[in-house]
C-alpha cells in the first residue's frame, strides 16, 4: 500500500473515525479581507457528447501564474443545483482561500461543472424527470471526453491519474464515487458526501477491490449522522471494510445540507495531492 495511505489512516482514523467531530473551527468560511484571493473564471466549452456549448466555473488559487501546472479538483453538485450551486451555497472560493492563506493546501484547480449533461441543463421545472436524471449519468462521458480534454488544453493543468480528484455532493456524490471508481485509470482521489441513490450497489461500484487498493490515493465517504440517505454511506462503507479496501469513513454531526458539505471541502482539500508517488506534467 502507497505511502499516503498509511499516513491517512493513522492521522484519519484518530481524527476522525473515532472521535466522528473532526470539524472546521469557526470561520473558516468566512471571507477575509486581509488574504489573498482566488479568482473564478467562466469557461465554455463545446460537448461532443451533448452537441451544445456548456459552461462551467474554474477556481485559481491565490498566486495563480500560468507558468506553473496544478492539479485538478472537480467538484460536483446535487439534484437541484448546477455549476453555481456550490459557489452560492458551499462558498469553496472563501474556504480555500483561508486555508491557502494558513499554507495547509497544495496550489490546485477547482473545477465546478453542470452535471446535468443535457441541452437543456437549466435546474428548472421537475428536477426528478426522466431525462433529468438520465442526464446526471451522461456526464460521465461529458465528463471524460469533453471538459476534462478542455480544461487540459485550455489551462496549465496537470494531466494524468495521479493529478486528477472527483468529489461531490448527494447526486453529484453518487456521480464520483460512479464515475471515480469506474475510471481509476482516470482518478486517483475520489470521494462523495451524503451521496444519493444514484450510487450504484456496492458490488457493481467496486467488482476489484484489489484494484481500488492499487490505484487509488484516497476513497473518502461521508454523511451527517441525521441524513436521511445514511444507509447509502453505510452499505458503501460495510462493503469496502468486509474487502479490506482502505478508505476515510466519516459521519459527521448534521443533516443533507452545506453545513456538512462545506465541512467535508475543509477536510478533503487538505489531504489532496500531497505525498504523490509521481507527478505528471
Amino acid at each position: 500500500m502507497k505511502n499516503v495511505w498509511i499516513i491517512l489512516l493513522l492521522v484519519l482514523s484518530i481524527s476522525l473515525v473515532s472521535a466522528q467531530q473532526k470539524h472546521a473551527p469557526a470561520g473558516f468560511d468566512l471571507y477575509q479581507s486581509d488574504i489573498s484571493h482566488g479568482k473564478i473564471d467562466t469557461i465554455f466549452y463545446f460537448s461532443s457528447t451533448v452537441e451544445a456549448k456548456r459552461s462551467a466555473l474554474v477556481y485559481l488559487p491565490p498566486g495563480f501564474s500560468p507558468k506553473k501546472s496544478y492539479p485538478v479538483l472537480y467538484l460536483l453538485h446535487g439534484i437541484g443545483g448546477d455549476e453555481y450551486e456550490w459557489l452560492k451555497n458551499g462558498t469553496p472560493q472563501i474556504i480555500l482561500d483561508n486555508l491557502y492563506a494558513q499554507g495547509k493546501l497544495e496550489p490546485m484547480l477547482v473545477v465546478l461543472p453542470n452535471g446535468r449533461a443535457m441541452k437543456d441543463d437549466r435546474a428548472n421545472g421537475n428536477i426528478m424527470a426522466a431525462d433529468k436524471i438520465e442526464a446526471f449519468a451522461t456526464f460521465q462521458r461529458d465528463l471524460l471526453q469533453d471538459l476534462i480534454p478542455y480544461v487540459e488544453k485550455n489551462y496549465p493543468a496537470k494531466s494524468g491519474q495521479i493529478n486528477r480528484a472527483l468529489f461531490g455532493l448527494s447526486m453529484g456524490g453518487g456521480q464520483a464515487l460512479n464515475f471515480g471508481l469506474g475510471n481509476l485509470d482516470t482518478f486517483a482521489w475520489v470521494g462523495g458526501f451524503s451521496s444519493a441513490p444514484n450510487t450504484r450497489m456496492p458490488e457493481e461500484l467496486i467488482p476489484n477491490p484489489q484494484e481500488v487498493k492499487d490505484k487509488l490515493q484516497l476513497l473518502w465517504i461521508s454523511c451527517g449522522d441525521q441524513d436521511g440517505l445514511i444507509q447509502i454511506t453505510n452499505r458503501t462503507h460495510d462493503y469496502l471494510e468486509k474487502h479490506q479496501v482502505p478508505h476515510v469513513f466519516y459521519i459527521e454531526p448534521g443533516g443533507h445540507d452545506f453545513n456538512v458539505w462545506k465541512n467535508d471541502l475543509y477536510l478533503v482539500s487538505q489531504l489532496l495531492f500531497k505525498n504523490s508517488d509521481q507527478d505528471h506534467q
